[in-house]
């Protein structure tokens, strides 16, 4: 009997594609090509650019739309999938760039493409979440995070590697904002992408978020930031960029957009 039980968990288990972290700072990079072409689909193995679409690994297909000459608010509203890499993302520890107006690399998303890499729906999301946990020192913290597109082994990745480091990174991950939430932007109706499961929010009170200064859209103001340079770098490295190089910072906020990481290589920016 126990045999046949454990037949039928494996036979209903959902199957997870086989993941190892990748480091997304020194991943080798081919030469020449569209580098939006090249950041996608290394970011997200399965996915193909054919022509004038990108193919997910699910097989849907999303137009493969070049950056327009639009408005800032018009491009966050209906990003095309060039649109998502017009602000390039600094992987230098550099807070000037986000002090022009609407320099927000990774706040522009395209969200059919999205919709179709993770779910389109509550239900769907909620059955690819496990928890993955900080464990410190002095704080353990858990997250759930999807487990489509290996974000769950990326987080992981960058969890162990601060928790080993340091206990000082521990204050940080206390009184988490959360994770998963399928949810819209506040002040918006476009979906988080906490609704995928593949974001977090570190301390809330040592984060810092545009919308509680007050201070009107396209005016965000400067950034008082108390995270760490290693601890963002550290998140980079596993494919997580962060809202504190935003204009209108989330300093809370780390999201995984491995394709934007990617490209700043591709383009040395």
């Amino acid at each position: 009997m126990l045999r046949l039980a454990l037949l039928l968990v494996l036979w209903t288990a959902p199957l997870k594609a086989a993941c190892t972290p990748r480091d997304f700072l020194t991943i080798p990079l081919p030469a020449g090509g569209d580098p939006v072409a090249t950041a996608l689909e290394i970011a997200y193995p399965g996915s193909t650019v054919n022509g004038a679409a990108i193919v997910t690994p699910d097989g849907a297909a999303i137009p493969f739309a070049p950056a327009r000459d639009i408005s800032a608010q018009d491009r966050l509203d209906g990003a095309t999938i060039g649109d998502m890499f017009v602000y390039a993302y600094p992987i230098a520890f550099d807070l000037d760039a986000r002090m022009q107006p609407y320099f927000d690399p990774g706040r522009v998303r395209n969200e059919v493409f999205f919709r179709a890499l993770y779910a389109d729906r509550e239900s769907a999301a909620r059955a690819t979440l496990v928890a993955v946990a900080y464990d410190g020192q002095t704080v353990q913290t858990g997250f759930n995070v999807t487990t489509r597109n290996c974000v769950d082994t990326q987080l992981a990745a960058a969890l162990t590697a601060l928790a080993l480091s340091s206990p000082l990174y521990d204050v940080f991950f206390d009184q988490s904002g959360g994770s998963f939430n399928w949810r819209v932007i506040a002040g918006t109706d476009r979906q988080s992408s906490h609704s995928f499961g593949a974001a977090i929010d570190l301390n809330t009170e040592l984060g810092g978020y545009w919308r509680w200064s007050g201070r009107p859209e396209g005016d965000a103001g400067p950034y008082d930031n108390k995270m760490p340079t290693e601890l963002v770098a550290a998140f980079e490295r596993y494919g997580f960029i962060w809202g504190g190089k935003w204009h209108h910072y989330d300093g809370m906020h780390f999201e995984y957009r491995p394709e934007l990481i990617l490209y700043a290589r591709l383009t040395r920016q």
